[in-house]
């Protein structure tokens, strides 16, 4: 028998055992991660070198189904954010809300155009401490996280988490869809005008609940932090074993938008940077062709100059063809949520370069428009790659490093202990 606050659809999550990649090809970017780790690629068949290894890349978007899964690489998880083609989120509110938890900060912007109701109450709810020192009581891991029962102040009201803070209020059609990261408001089973001062979020898509639940808001910094409490250990019901207390929660005012690099810049100015690729075995500088691909290049020098790059590796090794590294998800941290929107696929931009050896470009799966991360460096002469992948800059210092490091044991494609790198742009 369900208990009051427990939802009425099945929130999606992995069954024990089951890898991502087994159980959904909805997250097509853990596929394609897992695979480039794995250095099993798939192009096009016509672009394969002629050694017979795959052409540098991913594997290609045909994997179909619309099979939803909770757990996933977290690093990945971020990724997402900005490939998934979600619609925009609406206007949100002047003052975004901060939950200060005993695990960090988790902060929400909400949408009062949206579910104007919901949000006033909300809001009127943090003016008031409302939330302080109630708990997320309940997670399912890399499902959602729930809170904001006001029983939950009381640790010797465990046993009732969960029934606390409810029939207060009818739900509100809302058209902000249950994709990561939103807040919506916790129901009773079978009564949709029961919602109340309980609240989840949503640690992966869950779309299945659109139209159910009144979703109000979404996570804008902290799903790092999101993500390790929908992992913490849970008993039987799905409540959370050690405490995880809100410590705190209050508005304050958004702040400005950080001013992203390289936006305005001309293309002429960006053949002046380079990017210094630093390794344990030295040095790699690249030079760039802003004149052949300079959104490219844009884009390229806007990661390095965020540290986006930072703590990725030199995922692919495949002698005499290219070295290919750069794949945000091969990061050991997650890229920052307030710079997944701009991890976006670049339109290719094919030009008259040759594919020499010391070249730059941008890998991508089967279709020409699906480079963004990760770039190769080519070691011989490929004329089949050229005018088939985007060749956007050169590599003006350290072919002797990137030598090194191809030199290194490899399982396959592999290398057996990947080499990590941190970028570090230069102005010339």
């Amino acid at each position: 028998m369900r208990k009051q606050g427990e939802f009425r659809t099945p929130v999606h999550r992995a069954r024990s055992g089951q890898s991502p990649a087994a159980s959904a090809g909805g997250l097509k970017r853990w596929v394609i991660a897992r695979f480039e780790k794995l250095g099993r690629l798939y192009a096009v068949r016509s672009l394969a070198p002629k050694s017979g290894a795959a052409a540098p890349g991913s594997v290609g978007s045909g994997a179909a189904g619309s099979v939803k899964i909770a757990a996933t690489l977290s690093a990945c998880l971020c990724l997402l954010v900005s490939i998934s083609y979600a619609q925009a989120p609406p206007a949100p509110a002047d003052q975004q809300v901060v939950l200060e938890t005993s695990s960090g900060s988790i902060v929400l912007e909400v949408f009062p155009t949206v579910a104007p109701r919901h949000v006033a109450k909300f809001v009127e709810r943090v003016k008031a401490g409302f939330y302080d020192h109630t708990t997320f009581h309940r997670a399912i891991p890399f499902g959602i996280i729930q809170g904001g029962d006001p029983l939950s102040k009381d640790p010797s009201k465990k046993a009732l988490y969960g029934t606390g803070g409810l029939f207060e209020q009818k739900r509100e059609p809302s058209s902000l869809s249950h994709t990561r990261g939103t807040v919506s408001a916790v129901l009773a089973p079978g009564n949709p005008d029961s919602g109340g001062s309980q609240f989840f979020i949503c640690v992966t898509d869950q779309t299945q609940l659109d139209g159910q639940y009144t979703s109000f808001g979404r996570v804008v910094e902290g799903m790092e932090i999101v993500e390790k409490l929908s992992q913490a250990p849970t008993d039987a019901q799905q409540r959370v074993v050690e405490r995880i207390e809100i410590q705190r929660a209050y508005l304050r005012d958004r702040p400005p938008p950080e001013a992203i690099p390289f936006t305005d810049t001309p293309a002429s100015e960006l053949a002046r940077y380079r990017v210094a690729l630093h390794t344990d075995l030295g040095d790699i500088v690249l030079a760039f062709y802003p004149d052949s691909a300079p959104e490219h290049v844009r884009q390229f020098l806007r990661f390095a100059k965020l540290g986006l790059y930072d703590g990725t590796t030199f995922h692919r090794v495949a002698p005499g063809f290219v070295l290919q590294g750069g794949l945000l998800t091969t990061r050991s941290t997650p890229v920052p949520q307030k710079y997944a929107p701009l991890v976006k696929p670049l339109k290719a931009e094919f030009n008259a370069r040759k594919h020499e050896r010391g070249m730059l470009s941008m890998a991508r799966s089967d279709d020409p428009d699906s480079g963004m991360d990760s770039f190769f460096i080519v070691l011989d002469s490929q004329p089949h790659l050229d005018g088939q992948y985007t060749l956007f800059g050169y590599v003006e210092q350290g072919m002797d490093v990137v030598d090194k490091i191809v030199a290194r044991p490899v399982d396959g494609e592999t290398p057996v202990q990947p080499l990590s790198m941190k970028a570090e742009v230069i102005q010339r």
